[in-house]
């Protein structure tokens, strides 16, 4: 088969920067405070991977959280308290985003090594442009620049369709498939690599799986720290990724790897 991995498409927080997926959640959780209904950050965790819309849309659906909503308002919440709760959420997020932008360690050295290689870099992410647009900068002056995105509501279906995959084809001008590699940390993350049929990579130690601080991470004590990450292993493994790794730091060898699986012919997993 005449091709080879020709881009990456990474996720942010929890993939590329952020450590613990930490940032949406912090925020999640202020927005719900502010409309005085309690959530715990395992509660916002569910349904990370999703436009941030959708996002909001899902957590006021839980019933916990539905029954508060009942009580202070008398009435189930509407589209257009979405989209209040929406223009709450961005600023919230956006100061968040400031204070959790820093790399994940290694991330700056596979980009340099991607170019080397000649390999493009995007990325497809929940955040909305102005969410965006505030991260790239703060990426970039630590040595990671992409050269597509995707964002929430760049398309009329967000993850886990292919729709924004589709659009960082295009913009690279490839349309194989095969020669895609999406990486993410969330479901709906892989979801969009598999519905776009190119190869799946599950972050499981940085990202939404664990969900602790590097710096939460290494004051545990070993054996409660690898118990930890075997389970996020397993449950990332749950999802049916072509591979899974503890953070991208490891993706070089799995480039390797599923090039030689290109090579004989083979293909990503359903």
């Amino acid at each position: 088969m005449n091709t080879s991995v020709k881009a990456v498409i990474f996720d942010w927080a929890g993939t590329t920067v952020d450590y613990g997926s930490r940032a949406p959640m912090g925020a999640f959780v202020k927005l719900f405070e502010s409309e005085g209904i309690e959530m715990t950050i395992a509660q916002a965790r569910i349904p990370m991977g999703v436009s941030k819309w959708e996002h909001i849309n899902f957590l006021l659906n839980l019933p916990e959280v539905q029954s508060q909503w009942l009580k202070i308002h008398k009435i189930s919440h509407t589209d257009a308290d979405v989209d209040r709760l929406l223009d709450i959420f961005v600023p919230m997020n956006k100061i968040s985003i400031l204070e959790c932008g820093q790399l994940i360690p290694g991330v700056a050295t596979l980009a340099k090594a991607l170019r080397e290689r000649d390999i493009k870099i995007g990325s497809t992410t929940g955040y909305t442009r102005e969410l965006l647009d505030l991260l790239l900068p703060i990426a970039k002056k630590q040595g990671y620049e992409v050269d597509v995105f995707s964002y929430s509501g760049d398309t009329p279906l967000g993850r886990p369709s292919a729709q924004m995959m589709i659009k960082c084809a295009r913009q690279l001008g490839l349309d194989n498939p095969l020669s895609f590699i999406k990486v993410d940390d969330t479901q709906p993350g892989i979801e969009e690599g598999k519905s776009f049929g190119c190869w799946t990579v599950g972050v499981a130690v940085s990202g939404n799986m664990l969900g602790l601080s590097l710096e939460e991470l290494e004051a545990l004590p070993v054996v409660e720290a690898d118990r930890l990450k075997n389970v996020a292993r397993m449950n990332m493994q749950e999802m049916k990724p072509d591979f899974v790794i503890d953070s991208v730091a490891d993706l070089l060898p799995i480039i390797d790897e599923i090039n030689e699986l290109i090579s004989r012919g083979e293909f990503p997993k359903n």
